[in-house]
């Protein structure tokens, strides 16, 4: 008889330190990047100039943070955007357009 048991923990072997994908070391790596660019190059004299400049670190840390569903929060994401930055064309073809074939016939 082979009964196979699957670890519940087996889709996260897959993950890099068993949290992230390599999508995510991206993401965090250019926030850091761009944290780093701007730390050389912008002289801040506020405390609102050090929170610019490390906001990309910050979001980029957020964005790839272990929180449960995060996955489901990336898909919720990439809809929205998609949603609000592509042309929206509804087809649709109602009960009028039934009225208009029966009046001609």
């Amino acid at each position: 008889m082979n009964n196979y048991l699957i670890p519940a923990n087996s889709k996260r072997s897959m993950l890099i330190l068993s949290l992230f994908t390599p999508v995510d070391l991206i993401i965090f790596g250019v926030g850091g990047g761009l944290t780093g660019l701007l730390m050389m190059t912008v002289q801040a004299e506020t405390s609102l100039d050090l929170v610019v400049i490390v906001a990309p670190l910050i979001i980029g840390g957020l964005m790839v943070a272990p929180v449960p569903n995060h996955r489901n929060v990336w898909q919720l994401t990439a809809n929205i955007y998609n949603y609000l930055s592509h042309r929206r064309t509804y087809y649709w073809k109602g009960w009028t357009m039934l009225d208009e074939e029966t009046s001609e016939k």
